[in-house]
């Protein structure tokens, strides 16, 4: 089971971002927890300087912007 972390204060582009992962769960066909993170040590804890970020298994992989869908299906595959 994948984790997916989202970082950020619960602004409206954080909400965008969690949908944006769930979609992508759909899409990718994986099994996932998404998990949302809006205590700012933590996030600063990950190097997320800019909200809303990603992160995926332990990896950040987006800080800043609202990645598509498609792009985070892809990195739900990336190591099945």
């Amino acid at each position: 089971m994948k984790v997916i972390e989202v970082l950020g204060p619960g602004c409206a582009n954080c909400q965008k971002l969690e949908k944006n992962a769930r979609e992508a769960v759909t899409l990718a066909g994986v099994e996932a927890e998404i998990v949302k993170v809006t205590d700012y040590r933590e996030i600063a804890a990950h190097g997320i300087l800019s909200t809303p970020g990603l992160i995926i298994d332990g990896v950040v992989r987006s800080a800043g912007r609202i990645p598509n869908p498609g792009d985070i299906a892809a990195w739900l595959t990336e190591s099945r």
